[in-house]
């Protein structure tokens, strides 16, 4: 099937009124909305920048409707792309997801559906377009729209990166270069610019607004301890009624939180990926039911959970970026109604987001330790069979702990290493009987066991003395593979004529990895990560600190051309603030590195 002729522009503003109220319910789109809708209706690549509970969504899936064909979406999260997908079903739209959670025959299923012409709206992981023939068929298929939602995980700029998506301007390029329309809550100027630059936008159409949520006000409680950050969480929930949300960082503080709360006599729930999923389902259900009017979790919730009263919504701890808070606080209110946004501030908080910004950014000389110990233990196919405990301990006295599992990362980005999973049929194979016992012991009935130590020495040569790696499917067929060779090379081991350690994956290295000092890794923009993440934490930092109107430091912050200079109902434009003595951030910095 090929794409469809249509040419642009696909539809009239009218048009898209006219379906979002007729699927959708709505009568007229947001004021923000409206030059999105419009730019993906005159068929151009758009970026849209629009808060959480700004209805990002509505600015393709509309459009999709309009113009009919098939829009391909690209979305991070299995729960957040079955949620869009329900809410679309509820509603007799023709949508559907392919991700992990699906069999292969059901997966196929959906793809025929979308062959058929059945499907507008079809959600995948970036992943999943790796998967099998997935890329071809929907090539085969022909796709109208690309929406890249959540688009700031393309950007090693954005809070919350992801090095699938860097796939995704390849996979745009396979399906023929439909239009493509990014998508996300959160995005500074210069993430901006990265994802228009990853996803090869051509002349995009850039809509950043909304980001004045009026309706909610802001305000941040100074704490100098749990104890007091636990008394002004009760007091803001007895204070505004209705249902809240409570972010605690850790799954062990969700747990002491909750514990707390409950106590207090307010009836919470505890939500983080360290429940198993039915008692997830049930926290989510008791809340989304006002069974619990308050769920402590974990910033896992609330990706896609469409509960439009949420009154109140306290950060028990300061979030690592401004990002991170404002898309976690804009649950809040999403049906337009006053709703209360609070931050717990101890300036100790930061401390803890250092020692993560700390783990993640190791320096080069812990990268190129890590990389020589990989080059030490590969096998000439550039196999390393290691474990990350076993090279945490072979490098513990030169690496940090925390910088080994950083390091390989960094060594993954620049293309020096695959992780190597566990091969069902390979084993580390070393020769330990001299050829005169191999000769003098293996006649006979023992004779097939020769002939394998032979065919072993044939596929390895003499690394078979010292250790080699071997596919034993890859031997001739009369072996019977893995599973008829193993029994053998088991006796085999147990009369000490061989030493076999079944494969249990580790690291698949560059065979430019043979060069002393080849090692591409950008080195400037490994330094500039760690900058990039250490002023976003400064600006989180600055916006609990600020004298100004929090309201503006956002708005200025994400660049909304709406910015005035005070709303009247944070805390600090009302004058309700109760500030405790704190050091600034720079100079915080400053001494911790002297």
């Amino acid at each position: 099937m090929s794409s469809p002729t249509r040419t642009p522009p696909f539809g009239t503003l009218a048009d898209a009124r006219a379906t979002l109220a007729r699927c959708f319910g709505y009568p007229d789109f947001r004021k923000p909305q409206i030059p999105a809708i419009e730019a993906v209706l005159a068929g151009r690549d758009a970026l849209i920048v629009l808060p959480t509970g700004g209805g990002k969504s509505l600015c393709f899936q509309v459009p999709a409707l309009v113009r009919g064909g098939l829009t391909v979406v690209i979305s991070p999260l299995i729960s957040l792309m079955k949620d869009q997908v329900d809410a679309l079903e509820r509603r007799g739209l023709p949508a559907a997801f392919i991700n992990s959670t699906l069999g292969a025959s059901a997966a196929a299923d959906r793809l025929a559906r979308a062959q058929r012409g059945e499907l507008t709206l079809l959600y995948l992981a970036p992943e999943r377009m790796d998967a099998g023939r997935t890329l071809d068929r929907l090539r085969d298929i022909g796709v109208s729209m690309l929406a890249v939602d959540e688009a700031h995980c393309i950007s090693e700029w954005g809070h919350d990166f992801r090095p699938s998506y860097r796939r995704i301007g390849r996979i745009r390029h396979a399906l023929g270069d439909p239009q493509t329309v990014a998508l996300t809550a959160t995005a500074t100027p210069s993430v901006r610019e990265d994802i228009a630059r990853q996803l090869l936008l051509r002349d995009p159409a850039v809509v950043v607004g909304g980001f004045d949520r009026t309706n909610l006000s802001y305000s941040v409680v100074s704490t100098r301890s749990q104890g007091e950050k636990d008394k002004a969480a009760i007091a803001a929930i007895r204070e505004h009624s209705g249902p809240g949300i409570v972010y605690a960082p850790t799954r062990k503080a969700v747990e002491r939180v909750t514990q707390v709360l409950t106590r207090a006599r307010i009836g919470a729930v505890a939500y983080h990926a360290g429940l198993d999923e039915s008692h997830r389902r049930r926290a989510q259900d008791a809340f989304m039911g006002e069974a619990a009017r308050v769920i402590v979790a974990t910033s896992a919730f609330g990706m896609g959970i469409d509960k439009p009263d949420v009154r109140l919504v306290v950060h028990h701890a300061m979030p690592g970026t401004l990002e991170s808070y404002y898309q976690e606080a804009g649950r809040a209110g999403r049906d337009g109604n006053p709703s209360v946004c609070v931050l717990l501030h101890a300036y100790p908080d930061r401390f803890t987001h250092e020692y993560f910004i700390d783990g993640a950014h190791p320096d080069r000389t812990a990268v190129e330790r890590t990389w020589r110990a990989l080059r030490d233990v590969a096998d000439a196919d550039g196999l390393a069979t290691i474990d990350l405990d076993t090279l945490v301990q072979r490098l513990r006295k030169q690496v940090n702990e925390r910088h080994v599992a950083a390091a390989l990362r960094v060594l993954g980005r620049a293309g020096c290493l695959l992780v190597e999973p566990p091969a069902p049929g390979r084993v580390f194979v070393r020769l330990l009987a001299t050829p005169a016992r191999i000769a003098a012991e293996l006649t006979g009935e023992r004779e097939f066991d020769r002939e394998l130590l032979r065919a072993l020495w044939r596929a390895v040569g003499r690394r078979f003395e010292d250790g080699a790696s071997v596919d034993l499917e890859g031997l001739p067929p009369g072996f019977g593979g893995a599973l008829g060779t193993r029994p053998v090379l088991d006796r085999l081991q147990a009369e000490q004529f061989v030493e076999v350690v079944r494969d249990s994956g580790g690291f698949r290295l560059d065979g430019r990895c043979v060069v002393d000092h080849w090692l591409p890794v950008d080195w400037d923009a490994l330094a500039r990560r760690r900058t990039v993440d250490m002023d976003r934490l400064d600006a989180m930092q600055q916006y609990a600190q600020t004298r100004g109107c929090r309201r503006a430091f956002v708005l200025r912050y994400f660049g909304d051309p709406d910015v005035r200079p005070a709303c009247g109902a944070c805390d600090r434009c009302l004058g309700t603030t109760s500030d405790t003595p704190a050091r600034s951030t720079r100079s915080r910095r400053a001494s911790r590195s002297a």
